[in-house]
């Protein structure tokens, strides 16, 4: 697997950004990943990289975008934080990725029985957790459909939050970054939010929140 050039990365469209990313996510599925020389992708990275896409995921050791979409050094910038939430440094930090290091997509993935919306829907209050979880009750609060057990002993209240989050989270990123919302409206790069099977390995992403532009 070659290692990305800045004329590779801009070759990639944000619909072949999802694409790369749907085809490295069903090799990860089947077991049949790419045999990378990571030794040499360091080599041939250590004078600039040029990743395609941009990934806001959970910090849950068993969501790791590299692994679950089968990429390899300098292929994709990788956020991290409990319940996939955003700031303003995180940001900041996907505007560098697409601004300035010219990737193609930006991916918010939830996965399935993730410990800090279960901390959300328990209105658990811990030290500075707290004010990250409050973030997420965001989403809690939106979840209307159920009515009772609305805790994370209900696994289906559970999962409708952390669809909500990312979708929520989708949103808030296109509200609080102009610079994003500019590039994604003039089709530069794209935006969507799906959700990683901590069972199966599958990721799937959520078609309304697909947005390549006008």
């Amino acid at each position: 697997m070659k290692t990305l050039t800045k004329e590779m990365q801009a070759a990639i469209t944000p619909s072949k950004a999802l694409e790369l990313l749907k085809e490295g996510n069903q090799r990860f599925v089947s077991n049949l990943k790419i045999n990378r020389n990571l030794l040499q992708q360091a080599n041939e990275t250590s004078d600039g990289q040029h990743p395609f896409a941009v990934i806001l995921s959970c910090i849950d050791s068993r969501t790791s975008a590299e692994l679950i979409f089968d990429q390899g050094l300098g292929d994709i910038f990788s956020v991290r934080i409990a319940g996939n939430i955003i700031n303003e440094d995180i940001l900041g930090s996907m505007e560098f990725g697409c601004k300035v290091a010219g990737s193609k997509i930006i991916v918010v993935l939830g996965h399935t029985k993730c410990g800090a919306v279960k901390g959300a829907c328990d209105h658990v209050e811990m030290g500075n957790l707290t004010a990250l979880l409050t973030k997420i009750r965001l989403a809690v609060d939106d979840e209307t459909q159920t009515k009772e057990n609305r805790n994370s002993g209900n696994a289906a209240f559970v999962e409708n939050v952390s669809v909500i989050n990312v979708k929520r989270t989708v949103s808030s990123i296109m509200q609080r970054s102009p610079i994003l919302k500019e590039m994604i409206e003039n089709g530069e790069i794209g935006i969507v939010g799906g959700s990683h099977d901590i069972t199966t390995g599958e990721v799937t992403f959520f078609p309304e929140t697909i947005k390549f532009g006008s």
